[in-house]
């Protein structure tokens, strides 16, 4: 049954700080410019009131310390890059066959896409809810439902609903309001922008590899 409804710090620590900017805009190696700014430093220096050699091995501790947080970065993002890339070689295997994916999104167009959900109290009124992006409501009756996992097929063509982008949620008489999972054929997977590898589900569209909870293996045909 389907129902629609429209409806601050130290000035030495902060020149620190801002040491690999103002290397990066003149082009040159953090601790290349630090001795060149020591030097100037120590040849500028006034005669009578020499700086204190503690400043300057303070500074040098500064240096390292910068210098070790910056090969850290620069071995954390190599690692995520090569986490990245082992993720979508592993997953590439799976392309072309069944996976369930976390999300509160659904796309139709003419197939019939599989929700689920589960339960933690059983509800005597259950309610899948489609929201369009003008904000049109279909609600399909699902009836009384126990404890444990609700699977269901959304057939467009055989409720009405027309083809396109719908946020997912779930009314309940308890009021619980469970997790949407969505099963579709993963159809492929890449490394999106931000170095994060992102996986092309049929009934979600592109969505991050973490999203994914459940993998099903390859989809029986029948001759």
């Amino acid at each position: 049954m389907v129902t629609t409804v429209n409806n601050q710090t130290s000035s030495t620590g902060s020149a620190s700080a801002g040491l690999p900017s103002i290397a990066s805009a003149l082009g040159g190696d953090i601790s290349d410019l630090f001795v060149k700014l020591l030097v100037a430093q120590i040849r500028n220096q006034n005669p009578l009131e020499p700086t204190d050699p503690a400043a300057f091995v303070g500074q040098l501790s500064q240096l390292s310390q910068v210098e070790a947080l910056r090969l850290l970065a620069d071995q954390g993002t190599a690692s995520a890059s090569a986490m990245a890339s082992m993720q979508v070689i592993s997953l590439g295997s799976q392309v072309g066959t069944d996976v369930t994916v976390q999300t509160s999104q659904v796309q139709l167009d003419k197939e019939p896409v599989q929700v689920d959900f589960t339960l933690s109290s059983p509800s005597t009124k259950t309610t899948l809810v489609l929201t369009g992006t003008g904000g049109r409501k279909f609600s399909i009756e699902l009836g009384t439902k126990p404890i444990g996992t609700v699977s269901t097929a959304v057939d467009p063509a055989a409720l009405g609903i027309p083809a396109g982008s719908y946020a997912l949620s779930v009314e309940t008489s308890t009021k619980e309001t469970p997790a949407t999972s969505v099963t579709g054929l993963l159809g492929n997977v890449q490394i999106g922008a931000n170095g994060a590898a992102m996986v092309l589900v049929a009934g979600v569209g592109q969505v991050p590899a973490s999203s994914l909870v459940g993998f099903h293996g390859r989809p029986i045909t029948v001759n």
